[in-house]
């Protein structure tokens, strides 16, 4: 049984999701300090940030969780994990969330992944893989346009390219092999282009067995109607209202559970959150990518759903014995997130402009109580003399939950418009189509 006793924990990660990772470990029961390394704005109202590591500092980390006998570490992003830093903290006995290095290249690698789910009869896109421009372009006219254009390696969520023309095709290579994207873009996968819908679903496992988390839909594009240029995520809504328990099912019988076994095969067992991006179409589904981590901004829509424990929930799954956990959810529960960003994003956007009055519609907020259940996260922001200013690209996240996306909706952009801060901008038709649903 899971050690009831009060939990240190330390949090990787400086976003919008960590912040929201920290108040769903605040919630419970168990909970009596939670650092942060190194968090924002936002986080320092709940935990304590720790300014004075990095989170590719990795000995420092270990001394740290060490000298503060830290009963287990949550690692947000993907960097971290894909450079290892579970697989060292366990060297050091140091209990800890989220995969290894080997696991992580579910992420990593865009080739490694295609790879996986080859290797195991997972449905996705027919795809080559190129290290330089000579022969892409057969590649192309043989599988046809649009095509998807996508750097091997992690590149912010900003290294997928949808051509429409050769033209389009042979400039997104291009530019992948000319450095846009680092190290990430000396390989590239061409891919067929996908129809459907997506979502994101959500599982959370311990290397042999999982418990779903559930699924949110992301809007990607920087501009209304899904137009402009790929972001990290403009903002999200949960549940879906377009996939029932049949397509649930089929989801993890073709994706999820091949996948992990696979890994297994390999000698990678997967242990943490196991994150498909997924396209939908007539019921069918098919892989678009994995991540490694909770996903940012859809965690802000995918925790305040979970009723059970969060503390319980991740020590079940560290512990290797998520088969023996029941999980709860709120089942009414509607949540949308739109993310505020600073304008630019996300190309050269501007850096330490104000946030004028965010202390005062934070207070508003609270003490409104037709603003129950609104919560305004952090994802890119410090103190400059006693100014709250955006550091990010991506800045805030506001999250509303109801019992209707229309009302959800209604409440965030209402908020959105409290808030002071003319170098921002959102998209406007962030859970539009949860309406329709």
């Amino acid at each position: 049984m899971t050690n009831l006793a009060p939990k240190k924990i330390l949090v990787i990660g400086n976003g919008g999701r960590e912040h929201a990772v920290c108040e769903a470990f605040k919630k419970s029961s168990k909970s009596s300090q939670i650092f942060v390394i190194n968090g924002n704005f936002g986080t320092r109202e709940i935990a304590k940030n720790i300014d004075f590591i990095k989170p590719n500092q990795v000995d420092l980390i270990v001394k740290f969780c060490q000298d503060q006998a830290i009963d287990f570490v949550f690692v947000g992003p993907e960097q971290p994990l894909v450079e290892g830093l579970v697989d060292i903290l366990e060297q050091n006995k140091i209990r800890v969330f989220g995969p290894s290095k080997k696991a992580s290249a579910l992420e990593g690698s865009k080739i490694f992944m295609k790879e996986i789910a080859q290797q195991n009869n997972v449905p996705t896109a027919k795809y080559g893989t190129f290290e330089s421009s000579d022969h892409a372009l057969n590649f192309i006219n043989k599988i046809g346009l649009p095509c998807v254009i996508k750097a091997d390696g992690l590149a912010s969520g900003k290294g997928v390219i949808i051509a429409h023309s050769n033209d389009e095709a042979m400039h997104a290579i291009n530019e992948c092999f000319s450095g846009k994207f680092g190290e990430a873009g000396k390989k590239i996968i061409i891919e067929e282009f996908l129809r459907g819908f997506e979502a994101s679903y959500f599982v959370i496992c311990d290397g042999k067995n999982f418990i779903p988390l559930g699924f949110a839909h992301d809007h990607k594009k920087v501009g209304e109607g899904e137009t402009g240029l790929n972001t990290g995520g403009m903002g999200t809504f949960a549940p879906s209202p377009f996939i029932d328990q049949k397509l649930e099912q089929k989801i993890i019988e073709t994706v999820i559970k091949p996948t992990l076994e696979g890994m297994n095969k390999i000698n990678a067992p997967f242990c943490g959150i196991l994150f498909a991006g997924l396209m939908i179409d007539n019921e069918n589904p098919k892989l678009l990518e994995f991540n490694v981590r909770f996903g940012d901004p859809e965690t802000q829509v995918i925790l305040p759903r979970i009723k059970s424990d969060f503390i319980d929930l991740i020590e079940h799954a560290i512990d290797k014995k998520i088969n023996d956990y029941k999980i709860e959810f709120y089942p009414n529960k509607k949540l949308v997130c739109v993310v505020m960003c600073s304008r630019g994003y996300p190309e050269n956007y501007i850096k330490n402009s104000e946030i004028k009055n965010l202390k005062n519609v934070e207070a508003l907020i609270k003490n409104t109580p037709k603003y129950a259940g609104v919560k305004i996260l952090h994802a890119g922001t410090s103190v400059l003399e006693n100014k709250i200013i955006a550091t990010g690209g991506r800045v805030l996240n506001i999250v509303a939950e109801a019992d209707s996306f229309d009302e959800a909706r209604q409440k965030a952009y209402e908020v959105v418009d409290l808030i002071d801060w003319k170098e921002g901008f959102v998209r406007r038709d962030i859970a539009l189509k949860a309406l329709k649903g």
